[in-house]
């Protein structure tokens, strides 16, 4: 079986892609290959680049599979994305989203989760449409929120399900910078290029001090 979450190695600069040929649905496989590429970039990189493919970075948790798990699964499940989402946002070294396009729910909350984000420019819709199909975010998407979003889109976000286009996601803290598809890995490996020389336990240090408090409240909602 394919797995749904590759890793290259260039030049110290993992490259991490999310490819499931379908909607890069977060769940148990995504997440168990995600968690494997990254402990390969642990040892072996000094930058990580997160991307997806043409036209989709995620859409989000399997609500497909949600739907026909026990409670307690579902719960695992969502717990699994908020650690993931706490690795990227704590992780020993800078972290990249080469976004390709539509980033929904869990989706945009890996993008909120990486230090840069880069978005495809397109009709693409980019945020937490949570409350628009009856669920509550859980404290690690929503310290996220409360972390990244602007103060004008935070209730736009997390409470009225906007979803955005990538130059509005810019405006509303989801995405940092917009390019054309063709340029957008390009762009991500030049991030990567000029910030992996100040990967370190300076760069570890102040990224946990900075985030310590937002840090601490997505592990209070978290099993350990």
């Amino acid at each position: 079986m394919t797995s749904p979450a590759t890793i290259e190695i260039k030049d110290e600069i993992a490259i991490i892609t999310m490819d499931d040929g379908k909607a890069n649905a977060i769940n148990p496989p995504m997440l168990e290959a995600l968690h494997a590429c990254l402990d390969r970039a642990e040892k072996e990189a000094k930058a990580v680049i997160i991307t997806g493919r043409e036209g989709r970075f995620s859409g989000g948790f399997d609500l497909k599979l949600m739907m026909s798990l026990p409670g307690e699964e579902v719960k695992a499940l969502v717990d699994g994305g908020g650690k993931l989402a706490l690795r990227l946002y704590t992780f020993p070294m800078p972290v990249i989203a080469a976004s390709n396009g539509h980033s929904v729910a869990m989706g945009c909350f890996i993008l909120l989760s990486c230090d840069i984000r880069v978005g495809t420019a397109g009709d693409f819709k980019i945020g937490a449409n949570e409350t628009a199909i009856n669920m509550v975010l859980p404290i690690f998407a929503s310290e996220l929120v409360k972390d990244r979003v602007a103060d004008d889109y935070k209730t736009r976000s997390m409470i009225f399900a906007e979803l955005f286009d990538p130059e509005t996601a810019v405006k509303a803290g989801y995405l940092d910078r917009v390019v054309d598809a063709d340029q957008l890995m390009a762009t991500a490996m030049g991030y990567a290029e000029a910030l992996k020389p100040l990967t370190g336990s300076s760069l570890t240090g102040n990224k946990l001090l900075l985030r310590e408090k937002t840090i601490a409240a997505m592990k209070a909602g978290l099993p350990d």
